[in-house]
């Protein structure tokens, strides 16, 4: 395994910048996963790192050398790209030897790897098969595969579950993630799938527009977003958003939006607040509690069944707000409710500059 480190590093596909300036480390035995919206660059950097791209400026080492202009084939990768790219007249045994014979290994080893590889990824029963015999998961498990048997130091994965249905795609993740567990390899993962981030990586890079908005661990990523574009993007459903005012009085402060007044004495601000400062709330959906004596009330737009949860729409004087409800309690539409918000798991944003307070 090899740590990979990007400095200053801007790419230009035609006229147009991608990534300007971009600076990220990975470390060895790392799980990173590249999120962000389709056009973000995310996809454009994995390119770069594997040498695909052109890069106008900066430098990217790969276990410590300059890899910035070396040619794909000495970078010590391995890549999965979303369409497989399998060669259909070839066995899922030739398709997994293929870069291994051309680089004119010996045949006891090409057979010692493609073995190993196949017993890891349950590929044993399928190898004197063509692609065109096997399901869209098999085939995805064969590019993998591909790419395991070169050894490389880093792998490289450019949305290779997105093809996939609902169900393979949760198979596949669990396979990736005791994958990583058992070889303990470098992986940088692209994804526009929050699912994806949230299961597999060790840490999270949110991108938006070439550049970086936050990394860190899912669950900091989660619980503590930078920006409002990056607590938007993670949760299903996402996050809340209430616009209001910050109101400071005798040492205390409370975010006020009518009828809402949320105490705000627990949360940790990064700067002194300041009374009258014109906010935005953010407050996930599994933090705002359906109960009885709820502070708050509002109206039931929607209800919607996820099996071992609903996720209830509120309309609180013009805010629609969601709800996730556990439980055998039913709620139809149009039914009166009231309920209360967790300020404590709260998150503020400014207005003008969208950036966490």
């Amino acid at each position: 395994m090899a740590n990979v480190s990007i400095r200053n590093l801007s790419v230009s596909l035609g006229d147009n910048e991608i990534i300007n300036n971009l600076d990220l480390d990975v470390t060895e035995g790392e799980f990173l996963v590249l999120l962000g919206p389709s056009g973000c660059g995310k996809s454009t950097l994995l390119h770069s790192i594997a040498g695909l791209n052109e890069v106008a400026d900066g430098t990217i080492e790969i276990g410590g050398q300059d890899m910035t202009w070396a040619d794909p084939s000495q970078r010590n990768i391995g890549m999965v790209f979303q369409s497989y790219a399998l060669y259909p007249t070839m066995t899922v045994e030739r398709n997994m030897s293929f870069a291994l014979r051309i680089k004119g290994m010996p045949a006891a080893e090409i057979e010692h790897r493609v073995r190993q590889a196949a017993e890891i990824l349950h590929l044993e029963p399928l190898l004197k098969r063509k692609p065109s015999q096997l399901s869209g998961g098999q085939c995805q498990r064969v590019a993998i595969g591909r790419a395991l048997v070169r050894e490389a130091g880093v792998f490289l994965f450019d949305e290779p579950l997105s093809n996939l249905d609902a169900k393979l795609r949760t198979e596949l993740r669990r396979e990736l993630k005791l994958l990583h567990k058992r070889l303990r390899s470098t992986m940088i993962y692209v994804t526009h799938d929050q699912v994806d981030a949230m299961t597999l990586a060790n840490r999270i890079v949110v991108m938006r527009n070439g550049c970086i908005l936050q990394i860190g661990a899912p669950s900091e990523v989660y619980e503590k977003p930078e920006n409002l574009f990056v607590a938007g993007f993670l949760g299903t459903p996402g996050m809340n958003f209430i616009n209001g005012k910050l109101a400071v009085t005798a040492g205390t402060t409370a975010f006020v939006a009518m009828p809402l007044n949320l105490d705000l004495s627990g949360y940790a601000f990064r700067q002194p607040p300041t009374a009258g400062r014109a906010v935005t709330l953010g407050i996930r959906p599994e933090h705002i509690r359906i109960v009885p004596q709820g502070s708050l009330q509002g109206v039931i737009c929607l209800v919607e069944p996820m099996g071992n949860h609903q996720i209830v729409w509120i309309d609180c004087c013009g805010n629609m707000i969601s709800s996730i409800v556990h439980g055998v309690i039913e709620y139809r539409p149009d039914q009166p409710v009231r309920f209360d918000i967790d300020g404590s798991k709260a998150s503020l944003f400014d207005q003008a500059g969208e950036q966490r307070l």
